[in-house]
C-alpha cells in the first residue's frame, strides 16, 4: 500500500452506515476502494450519480461512465443518475453527510484552497465551494508536503481560499488533526511516525490532543 493508498484506507474509516458521501479529485476518489464491506455508503458524484461502486478494472472501464473528475467509475445495484442541477441542489440542500476532499494548503484555522495556483490556468472552480458550504462534515486528504518538500498544512494560505468554512478533519501519510475552536489538534500519528516528525514538517501550529497516546492511537 503506497501513501496515497493508505490516507485514503485511514479516511475509509471515518465513514458511517448510510451516509451520502461525496468524494473530490485526487486521493478523495481512492476512498471508495477502502470502505468496509459492513459500512453501506452511497457515493455521490455531482455529474449526477448517487451509488458509486470501487474503481473499476480496466478490463471493465466504461468510457460512457465517469465521475465528476473525469475518471471511469463503477455503480452499485440501486445507483441513480439525475442531472448535475440536481445533483447540486443535494449539495446545496444539505444532503450530502460527508465530503472528502484534497487540498493544495490548509492553514491552522482549517480553512482549505485548492482551487487556484497563482500564476497558472484555472480549468475551472468546480464542486469545491458547494461541498464545503453545504456539506455537514468535510474531510481533507492530502500528502502533508508539497513536491518542493514544503508543508501543506501552513500558518496563512497563500493560495487562493475556497471558503470561509473550515473542515472538520485532515488526514495525511503523516498524522491525522482535528480542526476545532482553537485550531488544529493532532489526534494520531501514522504507525511508525514520531510526534517530532509531524512538528518539523507542519508550518501550521497544533496542538496535542488529550486523546493521543503514544502509540499511534485514539483513545475513547
Amino acid at each position: 500500500m503506497n501513501v496515497k493508498q493508505y490516507i485514503a484506507a485511514r479516511a475509509a474509516k471515518e465513514l458511517c452506515h448510510g451516509d451520502v458521501v461525496n468524494l473530490g479529485i485526487g486521493i478523495p476518489t481512492l476512498v471508495a476502494n477502502y470502505i468496509s464491506p459492513d459500512v453501506h455508503v452511497f457515493l455521490h458524484s455531482e455529474n449526477g450519480i448517487l451509488g458509486v461502486g470501487p474503481t473499476p478494472e480496466e478490463d471493465y472501464i466504461d468510457p460512457e461512465l465517469v465521475n465528476a473528475g473525469k475518471l471511469p467509475v463503477t455503480v452499485l445495484e440501486g445507483a441513480s443518475f439525475f442531472n448535475s442541477a440536481d445533483s447540486f441542489a443535494m449539495i446545496r440542500g444539505g444532503h450530502v453527510n460527508v465530503s472528502i476532499l484534497g487540498v493544495l494548503q490548509v492553514d491552522e484555522a482549517g480553512r482549505i484552497a485548492n482551487w487556484a495556483v497563482p500564476g497558472k490556468s484555472v480549468l475551472g472552480v468546480g464542486g469545491a465551494m458547494d461541498l464545503l458550504e453545504g456539506s455537514k462534515k468535510v474531510i481533507v486528504t492530502t500528502l502533508h508536503t508539497n513536491s518542493q518538500g514544503e508543508s501543506k498544512l501552513v500558518g496563512e494560505l497563500t493560495y487562493p481560499l475556497t471558503s470561509e468554512r473550515r473542515v472538520d478533519m485532515i488526514i495525511t501519510e503523516l498524522a491525522v488533526f482535528s480542526v476545532t475552536d482553537l485550531g488544529l489538534e493532532l489526534l494520531e500519528t501514522a504507525p511508525g511516525v514520531s510526534l517530532e516528525t509531524v512538528q518539523q514538517k507542519t508550518q501550521a501550529s497544533f496542538r496535542v490532543s488529550k486523546l493521543f497516546n503514544k502509540n499511534n492511537e485514539v483513545t475513547a
